[in-house]
């Protein structure tokens, strides 16, 4: 892709207010954004996310209520609801360790990493609303380069943090000690026409050091 395709692909993404619900996403499609997502970065490496995919219509109509009733939750294609792991970032379920060994070192480096990690992390550690608030801002990253991906071939998002998280939770039927929800992502083709978009001048948000 050209630079003048990427930037074109960044014109074509807004959010989109309306989904067409006559136009479904190709299996194919979806899982090549599923996939951008999977193989984004994340800090220390720990992948801290989850995306589940409501493609049920009556699953749909009970998720729109607790995200104030906004109409793209129901006309989209897919609906990705983004999870922020909590448990699985604790040291002493030995996720952490296992994630370091996906690369072959000697156990005394992987000890060095573990406990890199542990100490860095040790306020964001101490409960699960601190993992929560840490895992959240990981999951933008996965979020950014979906929506991103999907414009590239077309396709409409728009990530929705208008929701009550304890009630959509309840609806998922989350162990919240594993799983919070992060962002609502539904995906689709749009209906109408895209509004102008409107962004600061480049000098505006630009600002070099020498």
């Amino acid at each position: 892709m050209s630079k003048e395709e990427f930037l074109k692909a960044m014109d074509f993404r807004h959010a989109c207010k309306v989904f067409d619900d006559t136009k479904k996403i190709s299996k194919d499609d979806l899982e090549f954004i599923l996939e951008v997502g999977r193989k984004s970065p994340s800090s220390f490496g720990m992948e801290p996310w989850k995306f589940l995919v409501i493609q049920n219509s009556e699953l749909k109509q009970k998720v729109r209520p607790v995200c104030w009733d906004q109409v793209q939750i129901t006309s989209c294609s897919d609906l990705i609801i983004i999870l922020a792991k909590i448990e699985d970032l604790k040291v002493e379920t030995g996720i952490p360790e296992k994630r370091f060994a996906r690369r072959p070192m000697p156990q005394e480096k992987r000890d060095f990493y573990v406990n890199l990690y542990a100490n860095h992390l040790k306020d964001t550690l101490s409960s699960d609303k601190n993992i929560y608030e840490w895992t959240a801002k990981q999951t933008y990253i996965a979020a950014g380069n979906m929506m991103t991906a999907a414009a590239s071939i077309g396709i409409d998002s728009c990530p929705i943090e208008g929701f009550e998280k304890d009630k959509l939770e309840k609806v998922l039927e989350l162990d919240t000690t594993k799983y919070q929800v992060a962002l609502v992502l539904p995906f689709g083709y749009r209906l109408n026409e895209q509004s102008e978009q409107l962004r600061l001048n480049f000098d505006e948000v630009v600002e070099y050091i020498k």
